[in-house]
């Protein structure tokens, strides 16, 4: 702990714990208003198929009903990427997957709106589907979306650095893998939930969204009601983990059917509905090939991989770059090449998930590393610290590199673990695994193109000494509204618990950019302390004038206001009241702008960040041979996170990213059936980590101390997640003697894989 700052570094409540723990929170499903309708959306039962025609008339003749709506209604496009507006709010001329939306009802209760719904005809005409990704490669005669140039590739990515021929040429051993990682969901605990109410040719939409500056926009352009005459707010949120990181149908409709009938609607998504909802990890078949020296090093790596992207855009354009650009963390690679691909298919469409785009990636090439230290008879440990990227460099593929605090993760990871005296050691059945991984806080380009501030804060204070700080960043369960109490606290003097966050209203609070990429902590944590510097300017001069001294020598501790050498103090709220008493009140705004990063190459927008995480995670496991199953015993995940603002909070990220990705490699798939149905939609059948699953996750806090980030910090809740996945395979291959390529694994895989291994 540094004993240079007041609150900084210290284990903190959080701000909303008490409202969480009595349930005085308010969630979006808690807020109602008079006279709220029930509003209903009609799915599609098919994956592919032409919508000839709706009728709506029987619906909107039954008793209760206020209002039905279809596409035609809305049909203007919006997407999260201006490269990938390819959606409406209902379906017009076509649905493409098991699910997807084609009209809304609202009505007086939910009993009369789902009826409704059954009173509503769609002729459809069926066409043929897509469920594999290599047959979407290939399929010039069924087009998901008409635009694909090529059968239903969206787009291909290509990136070459450094001479990746004269790389192998110089290459003592090359080997070559496949692997496979399925897709995931974000599985929160609360759904999605939209509250609209139009009212004198205003909009107010309440709604379960990480990106409520993204929805105000959308709202705007879809509905055509200018952005003045919107107002978008986010109340407490049951988790987010990506799945609300963009518009989404419902919000939309909700929208729509509260300007229809004049009466605020409310829709609230079924478990099943935010399973078809989806928006989570791509499915991902991965080929990697890598030359080294005898000694380990590295000389080259190709990497091919092909994204399954359901029905839409979404994130798409992201995430197929970004499996790309983050391979190269945290490794200094001499030459690379990277080939990719992203695919329509009749599913619903994938997303940003805790991770986004990297997760697969980096358990593939972690694996993949582990397969050569094997073949060359190398420790998995020394050839990652040969290899480890360095602080204040610049990666092959021109990502900058700042504080990087991998190798000492590697280390404290290891020792915890117990690497020299157990790899390979302990009773057949029993192992340890070990991978690394890096992962951005925050990208370095604005998610659509502007020249303003990506996050931006502004701080009052009233004559009670009363601190508000008013953020457009989204809380979703991570705690920002905490970092940002803190942030403003450290510098103005006063107690976190005593400042007042008003985060995520597009009517009373600076635009921030939205939850999403780690960026909240790095950018509006930056731009928090700019705007706390600008008050606690304006009080220090006042301060200093009346004490009569430089207002270099003015303190303020605890919210006391103190000079060295002089006697007098005033309180905080003092200091506040002599401030204002000069004519204003007190109030500074603060922006964060990342500096200018990235290559001049096309696809270079995607990648760069203004600083980067790192970790190391070991993992100890138990795997019974008769059954298959394997038990995770222990999992260390050493996180480089520059500094650790709130450690208590930072512990929390840590563990529960690691246990993430324990779901990932043991449990969770999300797996669409043959014809388009969701194979486990409920958490009956979507099976996630109990805690009667989870083992003993020790965090372990490796501070680098970016010189960017605000006091030092850097992200910690999901880059934390990547070497989860690869330390459990990992520890397999020493407990057990084989590999794994595809992720989930499942008892059925690991019995396979030791039949083959015992098969001459």
């Amino acid at each position: 702990m540094n004993s240079t700052f007041q609150y900084v570094g210290k284990d903190l409540p959080r701000i909303d714990a008490v409202a969480k723990l009595t349930g005085d929170a308010q969630y979006t499903d808690d807020l109602h208003l008079p006279g709220t309708l029930v509003g209903k959306l009609l799915r599609s039962p098919h994956a592919h198929a032409r919508i000839r025609g709706i009728d709506v008339s029987k619906a909107e003749a039954l008793p209760g009903v206020k209002g039905v709506v279809v596409g035609t209604d809305a049909p203007i496009r919006f997407g999260i990427l201006p490269a990938a507006k390819d959606e409406t709010a209902l379906a017009i001329e076509k649905v493409r997957y098991v699910g997807e939306p084609v009209a809304g009802v609202a009505a007086v209760d939910e009993r009369t709106a789902l009826q409704a719904l059954k009173l509503i005809e769609v002729d459809y005409e069926l066409l043929p589907a897509i469920f594999d990704p290599y047959e979407a490669l290939t399929r010039e005669d069924v087009k998901i979306h008409e635009g694909c140039k090529e059968a239903n590739v969206e787009r291909r990515g290509s990136l070459e650095f450094g001479q990746v021929d004269a790389g192998f040429a110089d290459a003592d051993y090359i080997r070559e893998d496949s692997f496979f990682k399925e897709a995931i969901t974000h599985a929160p605990l609360e759904t999605h939930v939209a509250l609209a109410n139009y009212r004198d040719g205003k909009l107010t939409l309440w709604s379960t969204t990480q990106v409520p500056h993204s929805v105000h926009r959308s709202i705007s352009e879809v509905l055509e009601i200018p952005m003045d005459r919107v107002r978008v707010i986010k109340p407490t949120l049951g988790g987010g983990f990506g799945g609300k990181g963009e518009p989404f149908s419902f919000e939309f409709v909700a929208c729509m059917l509260s300007r229809k009938c004049g009466r605020p609607v409310k829709i609230v998504h079924t478990r099943e509905e935010v399973f078809l909802s989806h928006r989570g990890r791509h499915p991902m078949h991965m080929k990697l090939r890598t030359g080294v020296k005898k000694d380990g090093t590295i000389t080259a790596v190709v990497f091919h991989n092909l994204l399954d992207g359901g029905s839409y855009g979404s994130y798409g354009l992201v995430t197929l770059y970004y499996s790309g650009q983050l391979l190269t963390l945290p490794y200094s690679l001499p030459a690379y090449r990277f080939d990719a691909a992203r695919v329509f298919t009749n599913k619903p469409a994938c997303g940003a998930l805790r991770g986004h785009g990297a997760v697969g990636p980096r358990f593939a090439f972690e694996v993949h590393l582990d397969r050569i230290a094997a073949d060359l008879g190398l420790d998995p440990l020394e050839i990652r610290r040969k290899n480890a990227l360095q602080p204040n460099t610049m990666t092959l593929n021109e990502l900058r590199i700042t504080s990087c605090g991998f190798e000492e993760c590697l280390e404290k990871a290891s020792q915890a673990i117990g690497w020299e005296e157990r790899r390979g050691k302990l009773p057949r059945g029993r192992g340890v695994g070990l991978a690394g991984g890096g992962y951005i806080s925050g990208a370095g380009n604005a998610i659509y193109y502007n020249p303003m501030p990506h996050s931006n804060v502004n701080i009052s204070v009233d004559r009670g000494g009363g601190v508000t700080v008013f953020c457009g960043a989204s809380d979703i369960g991570q705690g920002s509204d905490t970092m940002l109490a803190l942030v403003a606290g450290e510098i103005l003097g006063v107690r976190p618990d005593a400042v007042k966050v008003v985060s995520a209203d597009t009517d009373t609070t600076p635009v921030d950019l939205g939850s999403y990429s780690s960026r909240v902590t790095f950018m509006a944590g930056n731009a928090c302390k700019s705007a706390a510097l600008d008050v606690r300017g304006k009080i220090l001069a006042i301060v200093a004038e009346h004490l009569g001294v430089a207002a270099e020598a003015v303190r303020i501790t605890d919210g006391v206001a103190s000079a060295k050498g002089c006697e007098r103090t005033l309180s905080f709220a003092q200091a506040v009241v002599l401030a204002e008493s000069k004519g204003a009140p007190i109030f500074g705004s603060g922006g964060y702008t990342p500096p200018k990063m990235g290559g001049s190459y096309r696809g270079a927008g995607v990648g760069p960040s203004p600083a980067y995480s790192f970790g190391a995670h070991a993992a100890e496991v138990e795997v019974d041979e008769e059954t298959g199953v394997v038990k995770v015993l222990r999992l260390v995940a050493a996180h480089d996170l520059g500094r650790a603002l709130n450690p208590l909070a930072a512990a929390g990220q840590v563990q529960g990213a690691a246990v993430n990705g324990l779901g990932e490699v043991l449990l969770e798939s999300h797996v669409i059936l043959p014809g388009g149905q969701h194979a486990s939609p409920s958490f009956l059948e979507y099976k996630m980590p109990t805690m009667l699953d989870v083992p003993d996750v020790e965090p372990i806090l490796v501070e680098s101390v970016d010189p960017e980030g605000p006091f030092g910090a850097k992200e910690c809740g999901e880059g934390s997640l990547h070497p989860s996945i690869p330390a459990v395979i990992n520890a397999i291959y020493d407990a057990v003697g084989i590999w794994l390529h595809n992720a989930p694994i499942t008892p059925e895989a690991v019995l396979e894989a030791l039949r083959k291994r015992k098969t001459p």
